[in-house]
């Protein structure tokens, strides 16, 4: 399984690839005690399921995890159909493709999680160091720069002023191959969005927004404003 990332910037060839949405209700007591899932890293393991005979090839494919009361809804947002692994049942799985016409609107009420951060290129003595590391952003206006500079790339802008930066809590994750721990902070802005590059906006949903997609970041939710 590859954790690759998709391309950090959208690229234009993305505006005419097909999409499918593959919607899943998997039950708390499912995913903890049979399919033993701790973290949002088991969950990438389990999802890659749902494109079977591809171990190996990069990630094309956007994932998004909410937790309803006792069950647990995943979403998929992917360029190939996915397939119903044998761990979800029949009635718990439902994929269909997206029709084009969906992205003509000129604006959306729109939900993301995301995993905003920033490059802290100093240590904690202050001195300079070459490559940095990576902290969440925290403030109200820090979230809502993050998300601007992400829309002005990514064809649309948002009405800052009524966008909810609600934030989900650290998101601790484990991988055993190489043994290492990885931290993410999770934050879903809900809001209103109007698109000023049709080309550019289609490409950003099917690559995603912002970094750590593969482990349920980055999947814009969208319904069309009349």
């Amino acid at each position: 399984m590859n954790t690759a990332s998709l391309p950090s910037a959208p690229d234009a060839a993305l505006a005419t690839v097909p999409l499918h949405l593959t919607q899943l209700h998997v039950a708390y007591d499912q995913a903890v005690r049979l399919l033993r899932i701790r973290d949002s890293y088991d969950w990438h393991q389990h999802l890659w399921q749902t494109f079977p005979g591809r171990d190996g090839e990069a990630r094309d494919f956007l994932v998004r995890i909410d937790e309803k009361e006792e069950t647990y809804r995943v979403l998929i947002l992917s360029r190939t159909p996915a397939t119903r692994p044998a761990w979800c049942p029949g009635d718990n799985f439902a994929s269909k493709p997206v029709p084009d016409a969906f992205f003509s609107h000129p604006a959306y009420a729109f939900s993301l999680l995301a995993n905003p951060t920033k490059k802290i290129r100093s240590n904690v003595a202050g001195e300079r160091t070459k490559n940095g590391r990576r902290v969440p952003l925290t403030t109200r206006e820090d979230l809502l720069a993050w998300l601007e500079r992400k829309a002005a790339a990514s064809g649309f802008v948002i009405d800052a002023d009524s966008t909810q930066t609600v934030p989900r809590g650290r998101e601790y994750f484990h991988k055993d191959k190489p043994r290492t721990q990885g931290l993410h902070a999770a934050v879903e802005y809900r809001g209103r969005l109007r698109v000023t590059d049709p080309v550019a906006f289609r490409a950003a949903i099917a690559s995603g927004i912002g970094s750590a997609k593969a482990f349920g970041f980055g999947l814009l939710v969208l319904a069309p404003l009349t």
